[in-house]
């Protein structure tokens, strides 16, 4: 019989977006205690700075570890395309797992025509690693890829399948229908939360990839291979950097729990 670890999964993000990761996570994993972090002060990480977004991811797993997680994942598109490799060579002591090959992986299972939209920060979009790993799997796919730096914003103040959302997908989105894609990986955790936006503009046609059911699979498989489940957990704690009210409503909505995020001064990790 394995045994069972009751240290908790850590999660981050740049604001509530990871909670969409979260919710997949719980699903997944529904004995595991998770310690969330959202960076709400300091949202959006896609506009910033490459060096910045590292520092900030640097402090947020110095908490995580205090807290005595096991493992972590980056729920946040910026920092694993930006700086995945640099934190596991910072943090080599603890496994940690991005949001970028679960994507792909995701992509490459419903892509039929192999043309993939693939949307994200600007910081994301810039990095190039969406169209790298995708064309790692399939040499001839065509990728297409368009920053929308304002869906972030959207989500952060709860503006989900309003008017306005729309109206902004549909200006970004458009020249991706032009493409005849018929997949598009929302390189974001926070435009799930816009996804029947973005489905209204983009049509039936095209498959919507959220690559967070196959980052909780890689975290499960990961705890199974290692004997590292927790077979009694389940509580779920959440952490940010500013407090507003805002995290708790868009938590309640997107886990169907009522949680008070509690503020932490992440400067001083």
């Amino acid at each position: 019989m394995s045994n069972t670890d009751k240290r908790p999964i850590g999660i981050f993000d740049s604001g509530v977006g990871g909670l969409t990761i979260v919710k997949e996570v719980i699903e997944v994993l529904p004995k595991e205690d998770i310690i969330y972090f959202g960076d709400t002060a300091r949202v959006p990480y896609g506009s910033k700075s490459k060096e910045l977004v590292y520092k900030f991811s640097c402090q947020i797993i110095r908490f995580l570890k205090e807290k005595n997680v096991k493992a972590i994942i980056i729920a946040c598109n910026t920092v694993s395309s930006n700086c995945y490799e640099d934190l596991k060579k910072e943090f080599f002591d603890i496994p940690i797992i991005e949001v970028l090959e679960p994507g792909v992986k995701s992509a490459i299972k419903v892509t039929k025509n192999n043309k993939v939209g693939v949307i994200g920060t600007e910081a994301t979009i810039r990095s190039g690693e969406y169209e790298r790993k995708l064309k790692e799997n399939i040499k001839d796919i065509q990728v297409y890829s368009k920053s929308c730096p304002l869906f972030v914003p959207l989500a952060e103040e709860g503006f989900l399948e309003d008017k306005i959302t729309v109206d902004v997908a549909e200006k970004y989105l458009k020249d991706l229908k032009n493409y005849n894609i018929d997949s598009l990986i929302l390189g974001c955790t926070h435009y799930p939360l816009l996804k029947e936006s973005i489905k209204k503009v983009m049509g039936d046609k095209v498959k919507i990839v959220n690559p967070a059911f196959e980052t909780a699979l890689k975290m499960k498989n990961y705890l199974q291979q290692n004997n590292l489940e927790n077979k009694n957990g389940g509580s779920h704690k959440f952490y940010v950097s500013d407090k507003n009210d805002k995290f708790d409503f868009i938590c309640s909505l997107v886990l169907k729990e009522n949680h008070i995020a509690e503020k932490v001064s992440i400067e001083n990790y």
